[in-house]
């Protein structure tokens, strides 16, 4: 029998059962279904509430999600901090602010004071974005438990830009190293806030690292960061894919990464800015300013966010055998 198959009028084991490998299997509107008609048979039975709020959740149905989870735990008889979580974590994408600050509370983590969104020092940490499309991992500042703005800036095919504010899952999948210290993992979940930076590809002649921290150091109007995608980029050529002219003549991230010390001109670069003016200016200034500098293209990105979709419990972890809370 196949996790998605009806099994009738089994026994209130096997429709648990039932239920579960459908989650599990990352179906999970039929999983929101089946649970549902558990909780109908059993209404006071919180464990399937629970459920109902944690699927909708990674169905990103916000308001069910907290509806279920306060149901939850209403039914409680002690406290839950994977409800008070999941609840929080809805209430977020919700935007009903009083209600996350309450459940943060509930969960003992200290914030600061007020009425509306929590604004604060949460840390340094790393999301993957779209995870149910295997997506890129980048850094993020942490603004509340979970809610991030993202600190790179993202390939144009995650649909992401640098400095959107994004609601991540509470539970860590991994850790990567930030340069300093090991920093928590987390998937993101939805974007809550977009930002007005747009993505831009550059392709660049660049004589040397001096020439290409003078340029990242640059700041002007209208310009957020600048990243070099040269060695942090190496599934594509970039290049190839935007049109700018070179040749295959060697793999320079990989000789760069190897240690070799010569330096390859031909940069990747990303750029979050407001408008294509100020690229255009920034690049024109650095061009100018030193001798073998040139710009080769400039390309305006802009795709669509990617949607999860039915049949992979993508929240998963990288070598997590049971799904997070």
């Amino acid at each position: 029998m196949s996790s998605s198959a009806d099994p009738g009028d089994g026994t209130a084991s096997t429709l648990r059962e039932h239920a579960h490998a459908l989650f599990d299997a990352g179906e999970l509107h039929a999983a929101d279904a089946a649970f549902a008609r558990l909780a109908a048979q059993h209404p006071d039975d919180g464990a399937l509430h629970y459920m109902r709020g944690l699927a909708n959740k990674y169905l990103r149905d916000w308001s069910a999600s907290l509806q279920h989870n306060l149901r939850a735990q209403a039914l409680e008889s002690d406290f839950d901090p994977a409800s008070a979580w999941n609840a929080a974590i809805a209430a977020t994408g919700c935007g009903d602010w009083e209600q996350a600050r309450r459940q943060w509370a509930r969960c003992g983590i200290d914030f600061p004071a007020g009425d509306g969104p929590i604004n604060a020092d949460f840390g340094i940490a790393c999301v993957r974005l779209n995870p149910w499309a295997d997506g890129e991992t980048v850094f993020v500042q942490r603004i509340d438990p979970v809610r991030a703005r993202l600190l790179n800036v993202p390939l144009p095919e995650s649909g992401h830009r640098f400095a959107d504010i994004v609601l991540h899952d509470g539970a860590s999948t991994g850790t990567r190293w930030s340069g300093e210290a090991d920093v928590p993992v987390f998937n993101a979940l939805q974007v809550l806030e977009r930002s007005d930076h747009r993505t831009f590809a550059v392709f660049i002649q660049c004589p040397d690292a001096d020439a290409l921290e003078q340029l990242q150091q640059a700041t002007l109007p209208g310009i957020g960061y600048v990243e070099d995608w040269t060695l942090s980029v190496r599934h594509l050529c970039l290049r190839c894919s935007y049109g700018a002219p070179h040749t295959h003549e060697r793999d320079d991230a990989d000789l760069e990464e190897a240690g070799n010390d010569d330096w390859h001109p031909e940069r990747s670069l990303g750029i979050g800015a407001q408008g294509r003016t100020a690229v255009m200016r920034l690049l024109g200034d650095w061009a100018a300013a030193g001798v073998g500098r040139r710009v080769d293209s400039v390309s305006a990105c802009g795709n669509d966010l990617p949607l999860p979709a039915q049949g992979r419990a993508w929240w998963r972890g990288m070598d997590e055998d049971d799904a997070p809370p």
